[in-house]
């Protein structure tokens, strides 16, 4: 019995190591991922061009109550399309005694330029005082109340700040606190200030008549309000007034009453 045993033992052990070295051999099943067990990494295509296309029309509110979103801004002009193009020029017929040319820039503040062309051909502008001018600084006007509260009927205008420095005659347009509140009232450089660049919205400035607007009466607001007596757009070709227009309304100077002699030796009443 026990010598049979060990031959059968003997005989196991080979079968054993015949099956191991076989499952050796044999190739591992292939991963589902080719690369292994880690992801591939995703690769990085490089963006398109930008394609320009019309800019869409404006899209109403969301009905959730969200704000609409912007259109893109519309194209600038090329000086050659507004430079002495009389639509895009501006004739002031003052009470200082002349008619001031401003050159308007529809190629930064297209807005801005469009809306004063409007008041403009609406007679707004007629009549209306400058009420506050600062030596060495601008001249303002625009408000009908000559008060600097007043405006127009039409909604404010949202800003067009650029680029464009405020010189002496530069045509930069007022506003309130808030960036957006720009209406009717616009000021002109009477010497350069450049820290209203990009805060105000520039749209002009004055080619010719700027005496005028340097004879404007000082003061804020002033004693005596000049005022522009006629606003218009050089395309419409409408003449300057008469020389008789184009005064200032001055108070008479008040008079001191006359002391006679008599009055003078007369005693003194106790």
């Amino acid at each position: 019995m026990k010598s049979s045993f060990r031959p059968l033992v003997l005989t196991a052990m080979a079968f054993g190591l015949a099956a191991a070295a076989v499952a050796q051999e044999v190739p591992p099943a292939p991963s589902p991922n080719p690369e292994g067990s880690q992801p591939v990494p995703p690769v990085e295509t490089p963006a398109p061009a930008p394609v320009e296309t019309p800019a869409p029309a404006p899209q109403p509110a969301a009905a959730d109550g969200a704000p609409a979103a912007e259109a893109p801004a519309v194209p600038a002009m090329t000086p050659d399309q507004y430079i002495n193009n009389p639509e895009y020029m501006l004739n002031l017929d003052l009470s200082t005694g002349g008619r001031v040319v401003i050159q308007l820039y529809p190629n930064v503040a297209p807005n801005h330029v469009e809306r004063i062309k409007q008041l403009t051909r609406a007679g707004f502008y007629d009549g209306i005082k400058f009420h506050r001018v600062i030596d060495g600084f601008m001249a303002q006007t625009g408000d009908p109340t000559a008060t600097g509260q007043g405006g127009s009927q039409l909604p404010n205008l949202k800003a067009e700040f650029n680029p464009t420095p405020h010189l002496r005659g530069t045509l930069s347009m007022a506003r309130a606190e808030s960036e957006d509140s720009a209406n009717s009232q616009f000021f002109i450089m009477l010497q350069p200030r450049f820290a209203l660049d990009r805060r105000y919205t520039a749209f002009g400035r004055v080619i010719s008549g700027m005496q005028y607007i340097d004879a404007i009466h000082k003061g804020e607001p002033p004693e005596v309000m000049s005022r522009m007596v006629q606003v218009s757009v050089a395309a419409d070709n409408k003449p300057m007034p008469p020389a008789s227009m184009l005064t200032e309304t001055v108070p008479a100077p008040v008079v001191a009453p006359t002391v006679t002699v008599d009055e003078l030796n007369a005693p003194i009443r106790q």
